[in-house]
Order: structure tokens, then sequence, then C-alpha cells
């Protein structure tokens, strides 16, 4: 991803890290110290679930309190009953990205998603929808036949991929058999990205492990008093189809197995409480050592707004 940042280029800043690090309060902060310094700014979100609409409580979305009266893009803008991939939201934070260039404001992105960020950043491979009988034949194969086809049809891919990661091997195989090239012929073809036409200030947010690991399990906690029960049985009613992004976010399983009475309230936040934990670890090790060095990456063990702020106006 590009780091690289460049002055005679338009100001793109990006705050990013695991969940439950305080993202979105500091990038509210630093959008309110630029409005001081005479810049206004605008906050666009850079977080797959925040994007849906019905995930309000379950996504941490910012309320209109949190958002300390600084505009905020993306948040909420897509009906649950359809996906927003990664090239959909890159999409849209272009347009908003270049709005705020127009009129003068800064853009902060604020989200923990890295595809969407990749995306944004480097741009997407140009591939070609994929033949429904294809799609459909792939993703009805078992893991393990599938991985073998692979092997056969895309060694090189095979090789990088874990023998059970059944979304990425099923991926990489239909786009050997619906194009005739291998997914890594697609993607040195990156297009759209916005890395190189930007001065980029990227700041990461680190905490100390169990700290985080403390603030996602009061982060669930919280949820629950604040509806997210009532926002799962919603979801649940309108009987969307299992597989869509908005219904596998962290806390629709573990609530919807409450309200089936499969488990207990405190089991269900235990489960979700978990789940949080484990991809706040995922997305700690990805934000450590993925993006580029000239990221800058901010540790701390104690959630400081006004000093995380200072540091990163004089960085």
């Amino acid at each position: 991803m590009s780091g690289l940042s460049n002055e005679s280029k338009p100001p793109l800043a990006l705050i990013a890290g695991p969940t439950a690090s305080g993202k979105s309060d500091v990038a509210v902060g630093l959008a309110q110290a630029h409005r001081q310094r005479g810049t206004e700014a605008v906050i666009i979100n850079a977080d797959s679930a925040q994007v849906y609409n019905e995930l309000a409580v379950l996504s941490a979305r910012p309320s209109p309190k949190d958002m300390g009266g600084i505009e905020h893009r993306l948040f909420g803008t897509w009906n649950g009953a359809e996906p927003c991939s990664a090239a959909d939201w890159a999409r849209a934070a272009r347009v908003e990205i270049a709005t705020c260039h127009q009129r003068g404001a800064l853009p902060i992105l604020v989200g923990g998603t890295g595809l969407y960020l990749r995306t944004l950043l480097d741009g997407i491979a140009p591939i070609p929808p994929i033949d429904p009988e294809i799609r459909e034949v792939v993703r009805a194969m078992p893991v393990a036949e599938a991985y073998a086809a692979l092997g056969n049809e895309d060694p090189d891919r095979a090789a990088l991929l874990a023998p059970a990661d059944s979304t990425r091997i099923a991926r990489a195989l239909e786009v050997v058999r619906s194009t005739g090239k291998p997914l890594s012929d697609w993607q040195e073809r990156l297009e759209g990205g916005v890395g190189n036409s930007v001065s980029l200030k990227a700041t990461i947010l680190l905490p100390e492990r169990e700290a985080l690991y403390d603030r996602c399990n009061a982060r669930f906690d919280e949820m629950l008093g604040r509806g997210a029960v009532e926002e799962v049985e919603s979801l649940l009613a309108r009987k969307l189809d299992p597989g869509l992004p908005v219904m596998r976010a962290i806390g629709v399983a573990e609530i919807a197995g409450y309200s089936r009475g499969e488990w207990s309230l405190a089991d269900a936040s235990e489960r979700a409480s978990q789940a949080t934990r484990n991809y706040a670890k995922r997305q700690y090790t990805w934000f450590r050592n993925q993006p580029p060095p000239e990221w800058h990456r901010v540790s701390y063990d104690d959630f400081n707004l006004a000093k995380l702020i200072e540091i990163i106006l004089h960085k």
C-alpha cells in the first residue's frame, strides 16, 4: 500500500487500527483540531460493518453526539440486503475524497478494514464478472475437492492458501476457470488506486493488547444495553440471506442463538466478546506488520485522547 507523502498533492489523513482501539474518537478529535486551525475536515468511514444501516449498535457506529459536530460520510449508507464489496466502498470513498478536496476540506479516513484500505489506495484487479454457472459449481464443491482442483489449475495460488480457507480457494478457482487466467495475473493489473495521487498521512493505533481486549469485552456489554438484541431481531425478521455480510457481523449469530433459546444472554455476550477479541487480534497483527513503514504506528497503554491528537498533529 502506498505510504509516501508528497506535499504538492491534496491531503488525505487516515486513522486505522484494530476494533475498540479508539479510532473514531481520535478521528473526531483530529478533525476538531484542524477546525481550530482554520481547516474543515470530513470523516469518511472505512469499516466494513459500519457501512450498513442495520448495524448502528453492533458496529459501534458513531452517534450524532459522538460525531462532535464533524461531518461524517459513508456511515450506514448501505442497505444490508445488498453487500458492499471493497470495490463498491472504494468507488464511493473516491467520490467523497474528491468532494472534500474540491471544497478545501481535509478528508479523514477512519476504520480497520484492511481490504477496503488496500483497494482504495492500491486499486483493484479488473477481473471480469464470473460466469454464474462456474461460480455455482465451484461454491458447491467441498473445500478439499476445490483445493485439489486449484492445485492443478493454479498451483502457485494454492501454495499460498491454507487447505481449509474455503472462501479464498473458491475465489481463486472460479477466477481461473471463468477467465482462463490465474488470480495473480489479474492482481498485477491493479486499477483505480488513489495512493499515488494524494499526500497520505496515516496513523495506526496499537494499544496494549490486554487493554484492547478489556475494551472489547466492555464494548459488547455496552452494546447489549444500547439495543443490540432488538437490532438483531429486526435483522432476523427480514429473513435475509445468512451469507450476506450484514448477517455475518460479529454479534448477529451470537444474539440470534439467544433469541432462538439455544443459550443464555450471558453466553451470547461471552461468545460475541470472544469473537471480537479474536477479530481485534487479527487486525492488530495485520496493522502492525502489513502497512508500509511510513505509516506512523502509535503504541500506548492508556487511551489519552489529547495526547494522541498531539502525537498525530506533530508527527
